[in-house]
């Protein structure tokens, strides 16, 4: 389809084993080493950041490269410079405390490299999905073998050459491929798994995995709700919720996916989400993204057209906007008296529509969210502070931005996972450092030790002993 180069499985071995090999020869690389690895991919992506931002928008028709500094180039950078500043400490023993039962002996973790990591990419947003992991598998002292989606054959083509030019063959390695490659990567035998993409998808990589006992992340998606509170800022949640919706065209694993408003506030929100969008986007379709492939753009109108159907209303945001499906733009509408069949409120949407959700109670809008499947993200727009701690303490989210969307994806001091169906398992700073290290449990025992006492043949001794360990 995109005539990218396809690999057998026993070349994608082949592949794997060279990597294996070059790190058995250096095990436990030291944090030189890795810093300047780390260093590299810093440089990689600095030196060559207009290229990687042209491929991007190539992929995918129109991309505003604003969007792509902002969303990926930022974010990487910023992951690259939180392990540099703090990946020597992480690397460390870490004691633990042992107790006086085995006195006195002593104890620790050992942060060990996994080995090998697999890192399969989706197409939304390659440099960050990519390199984001690939941050944390270096900082750990691993080797990595990236999988790029067939829909990003432009950034496909400049990555490998970059990393080929920048990284050693035995170091990192980028692949393309169709569906069929995918598939006969993740049923390698890596030492650790990163899959990012949808909730299906993730459930056959997992399956595939399984084969080898190989550990795996997932960071899937779901429906992340935003949730408006009576006693907000309502302009500003609005406005936020919006921009975290249509900012690359709603086609991001975070966005905001329904929005769970006061009953009655429906008209307001549309009035203030209309003004907003004509301010974001006031020469369409300057600066909005398209879709990024024909099926995309196909399945928006298919489910714009369910919701009709059914006897929603569709409220278009930008007046001059229209559909334009050769070049794959879609312009952005919210939903009203959208039933809770149609796709819109059973689907994850990843494109630039909104249905809004009406409720009567908070309980009642904690009840919608809980009787679904967890998110990846979930939005709350309050001034309470104890609205926020009953929503924090009464759901279940991957992860959580509080009166605003997207920033804790962002930020890479923090963890980025899901949990149930959007995921398992986090990248990201410190836990993905974690996630993709054995931690090693190491007890190393004194000259003396309790069990002396407590070896054959038994007798009193061993009943008092066992009695004063057992009291």
């Amino acid at each position: 389809m995109h005539d990218l180069p396809e690999l057998t499985r026993s070349e994608l071995a082949a592949r794997l084993n060279g990597l294996r090999r070059a790190q058995r020869r250096q095990p436990m690389p030291e944090w030189a080493a890795r810093a300047q690895r780390l260093q590299t991919l810093r440089r990689l992506i600095v030196e060559h950041r207009a290229e990687l931002i042209d491929a991007i928008n190539q992929d995918f028709g129109q991309r505003p490269a604003q969007e792509t500094e902002l969303l990926e180039l930022v974010p990487t950078l910023a992951g690259i410079e939180h392990a540099l500043k703090c990946g020597q400490r992480w690397m460390k023993p870490r004691r633990r405390a042992v107790g006086w039962r085995l006195w006195p002996a002593r104890g620790w973790q050992m942060p060990q490299p996994r080995g090998v990591v697999g890192i399969v990419v989706p197409w939304n947003y390659p440099l960050f999905l990519s390199l984001g992991p690939l941050t944390g598998a270096l900082a750990a002292g691993n080797r990595a073998m990236i999988k790029l989606s067939e829909s990003s054959p432009a950034f496909f083509r400049v990555m490998q050459r970059l990393v080929g030019d920048y990284f050693a063959p035995d170091e990192v390695v980028v692949l393309g491929g169709n569906v069929d490659e995918a598939r006969a990567f993740v049923s390698l035998p890596f030492d650790q798994l990163v899959f990012t993409g949808s909730t299906a998808v993730g459930r056959s990589v997992m399956q595939a995995a399984a084969a080898n006992l190989t550990p795996v992340t997932l960071e899937l998606g779901g429906k992340s709700p935003a949730l408006i509170t009576e006693d907000c800022d309502f302009e500003q949640a609005v406005s936020r919720i919006l921009y975290g919706k249509l900012v690359n065209a709603g086609q991001t694993c975070v966005a905001p996916d329904y929005v769970l408003l006061p009953a009655g506030r429906e008209a307001d929100f549309i009035a203030v989400a209309k003004r907003w969008a004509e301010r974001l986007y006031p020469a369409w379709p300057r600066d909005f993204a398209s879709m990024a492939t024909a099926g995309q753009f196909q399945r928006m109108q298919a489910v714009h057209d369910d919701a009709l159907t059914l006897g929603a209303l569709a409220h278009g945001l930008l007046p001059a906007a229209t559909l334009d499906a050769q070049a794959r733009f879609f312009p952005p509408f919210v939903y009203t008296g959208v039933p809770t069949d149609a796709r819109l409120l059973s689907e994850e949407l990843f494109g630039p529509l909104l249905p809004l959700v009406p409720y009567q109670t908070l309980e009642e809008a904690l009840a919608w969210i809980n009787d679904r499947p967890h998110p990846l993200a979930l939005y709350v727009f309050t001034r309470s502070r104890a609205k926020v701690r009953r929503v924090l303490q009464q759901t279940r989210a991957g992860g959580v931005t509080v009166n605003d969307t997207l920033l804790h994806i962002a930020a890479a001091e923090l963890p980025f996972g899901g949990v149930g169906e959007s995921g398992m398992g986090a990248y990201h700073g410190k836990d993905g450092f974690d996630g993709m290290s054995h931690l090693k449990s190491v007890l190393r025992q004194g000259p003396i030790r309790t069990l002396d006492w407590l070896m054959p043949p038994y007798g009193e001794q061993f009943a008092r002993l066992v009695k004063w360990l057992t009291r």
